[in-house]
Protein backbone atom coordinates (compact mmCIF):
# COMPACT_ATOMS: atom_id res chain seq x y z
CA UNK A 1 0.00 0.00 0.00
CA UNK A 2 1.31 3.40 -0.84
CA UNK A 3 -0.51 6.49 -0.36
CA UNK A 4 0.63 10.26 0.25
CA UNK A 5 -1.21 13.23 1.86
CA UNK A 6 -1.55 17.00 2.20
CA UNK A 7 -2.94 17.52 5.66
CA UNK A 8 -5.66 20.66 5.23
CA UNK A 9 -5.60 22.04 8.69
CA UNK A 10 -1.44 22.31 8.80
CA UNK A 11 0.47 24.71 6.77
CA UNK A 12 0.40 23.91 2.85
CA UNK A 13 3.70 22.68 1.10
CA UNK A 14 5.67 25.22 0.05
CA UNK A 15 6.19 23.09 -3.38
CA UNK A 16 4.33 20.10 -4.39
CA UNK A 17 4.88 17.57 -2.10
CA UNK A 18 2.87 15.90 0.28
CA UNK A 19 3.32 16.46 4.20
CA UNK A 20 3.48 12.22 4.39
CA UNK A 21 3.90 9.26 2.27
CA UNK A 22 3.26 5.59 3.35
CA UNK A 23 4.85 2.81 1.53
CA UNK A 24 3.73 -0.37 3.69
CA UNK A 25 4.37 -0.20 7.28
CA UNK A 26 6.47 2.81 6.84
CA UNK A 27 5.26 6.36 6.93
CA UNK A 28 7.78 9.44 5.62
CA UNK A 29 7.26 12.82 6.50
CA UNK A 30 8.31 15.65 5.01
CA UNK A 31 10.23 18.42 6.27
CA UNK A 32 8.77 20.29 8.94
CA UNK A 33 9.05 23.70 10.01
CA UNK A 34 7.67 25.61 12.55
CA UNK A 35 5.39 27.84 9.77
CA UNK A 36 1.72 28.18 11.35
CA UNK A 37 -1.18 27.58 8.58
CA UNK A 38 -1.36 31.44 8.36
CA UNK A 39 2.27 32.00 7.00
CA UNK A 40 2.95 33.05 10.57
CA UNK A 41 5.81 31.23 12.66
CA UNK A 42 6.27 29.87 16.10
CA UNK A 43 9.46 31.09 17.45
CA UNK A 44 9.48 35.06 16.13
CA UNK A 45 9.14 38.10 17.67
CA UNK A 46 9.32 41.16 15.66
CA UNK A 47 9.28 44.06 18.01
CA UNK A 48 8.03 48.06 16.73
CA UNK A 49 11.67 49.00 15.55
CA UNK A 50 11.48 45.85 13.39
CA UNK A 51 14.28 43.97 15.69
CA UNK A 52 13.10 40.31 15.18
CA UNK A 53 14.07 37.50 17.49
CA UNK A 54 14.29 34.10 16.40
CA UNK A 55 13.54 31.22 19.47
CA UNK A 56 15.56 27.38 18.42
CA UNK A 57 13.49 25.91 21.39
CA UNK A 58 10.05 27.22 20.24
CA UNK A 59 10.78 26.22 16.64
CA UNK A 60 11.73 23.24 17.50
CA UNK A 61 9.22 22.32 19.82
CA UNK A 62 6.30 23.47 17.17
CA UNK A 63 8.44 21.38 14.68
CA UNK A 64 8.23 18.36 16.95
CA UNK A 65 4.59 18.81 17.60
CA UNK A 66 3.52 19.04 13.82
CA UNK A 67 5.42 15.86 13.16
CA UNK A 68 3.35 14.42 16.28
CA UNK A 69 0.08 15.33 14.49
CA UNK A 70 0.84 14.19 11.20
CA UNK A 71 1.77 11.18 12.42
CA UNK A 72 -1.44 10.87 14.97
CA UNK A 73 -3.11 11.39 11.39
CA UNK A 74 -1.72 8.39 10.21
CA UNK A 75 -2.63 6.30 13.06
CA UNK A 76 0.72 6.89 14.85
CA UNK A 77 2.78 8.72 17.36
CA UNK A 78 6.26 10.13 18.10
CA UNK A 79 7.43 6.72 19.58
CA UNK A 80 7.10 5.27 15.99
CA UNK A 81 9.82 7.58 14.38
CA UNK A 82 12.88 5.41 13.89
CA UNK A 83 15.01 7.95 12.15
CA UNK A 84 14.84 11.33 12.17
CA UNK A 85 17.15 14.39 10.42
CA UNK A 86 17.30 17.61 11.34
CA UNK A 87 18.61 20.86 9.65
CA UNK A 88 20.08 23.80 11.67
CA UNK A 89 20.58 27.38 10.05
CA UNK A 90 23.41 27.60 12.82
CA UNK A 91 24.83 25.40 15.08
CA UNK A 92 25.31 27.53 17.76
CA UNK A 93 21.38 26.46 18.06
CA UNK A 94 22.60 22.85 19.08
CA UNK A 95 21.90 23.32 22.73
CA UNK A 96 18.58 24.72 22.66
CA UNK A 97 17.13 22.22 19.71
CA UNK A 98 18.64 19.49 21.77
CA UNK A 99 17.57 20.49 24.92
CA UNK A 100 14.18 20.50 23.85
CA UNK A 101 14.64 17.32 21.99
CA UNK A 102 15.67 15.53 24.85
CA UNK A 103 12.06 16.22 26.39
CA UNK A 104 11.06 14.24 24.28
CA UNK A 105 13.08 11.63 23.03
CA UNK A 106 15.87 9.77 25.04
CA UNK A 107 18.39 6.68 24.16
CA UNK A 108 15.55 4.73 22.83
CA UNK A 109 14.27 6.65 20.67
CA UNK A 110 14.99 6.93 16.36
CA UNK A 111 18.35 7.54 15.20
CA UNK A 112 19.16 11.07 14.22
CA UNK A 113 21.33 13.08 12.28
CA UNK A 114 21.53 16.60 12.78
CA UNK A 115 23.56 19.09 9.86
CA UNK A 116 23.98 22.87 9.42
CA UNK A 117 22.47 24.13 6.37
CA UNK A 118 23.19 27.24 4.39
CA UNK A 119 19.50 28.48 4.62
CA UNK A 120 15.82 27.44 4.80
CA UNK A 121 12.96 28.53 2.88
CA UNK A 122 12.43 31.87 5.38
CA UNK A 123 14.71 33.44 7.09
CA UNK A 124 12.64 33.54 10.47
CA UNK A 125 13.69 29.07 10.13
CA UNK A 126 16.44 27.77 12.34
CA UNK A 127 15.11 24.25 11.93
CA UNK A 128 13.70 21.70 9.58
CA UNK A 129 13.01 18.43 10.81
CA UNK A 130 12.03 15.06 8.69
CA UNK A 131 11.64 11.62 9.91
CA UNK A 132 10.40 7.75 8.98
CA UNK A 133 8.44 6.24 11.35
CA UNK A 134 6.87 2.17 11.28
CA UNK A 135 3.45 2.61 11.48
CA UNK A 136 1.98 -1.12 10.98
CA UNK A 137 -0.44 -1.21 8.54
CA UNK A 138 -3.51 -2.38 10.84
CA UNK A 139 -3.22 0.78 13.30
CA UNK A 140 -3.34 2.42 9.95
CA UNK A 141 -6.30 1.16 9.36
CA UNK A 142 -7.64 1.61 12.70
CA UNK A 143 -7.12 5.09 12.05
CA UNK A 144 -8.65 5.32 8.69
CA UNK A 145 -11.72 4.25 9.87
CA UNK A 146 -11.82 6.15 12.80
CA UNK A 147 -11.29 9.50 10.75
CA UNK A 148 -14.05 8.09 8.68
CA UNK A 149 -16.66 6.54 11.00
Amino acid sequence: MTSAKVIDRLAAPRGRFPHVKVVGDFVYVSGTSSRRPDNTFVGVEVDEMGTTTLDIRAQTRAVIETIRAILKEMGGELSDLVQVTSYLVSMNDFAGYNEVYAELFDETGPTRTTVAVHQLPHPHLLIEMQGVAYVPADRQQNRIMEITS
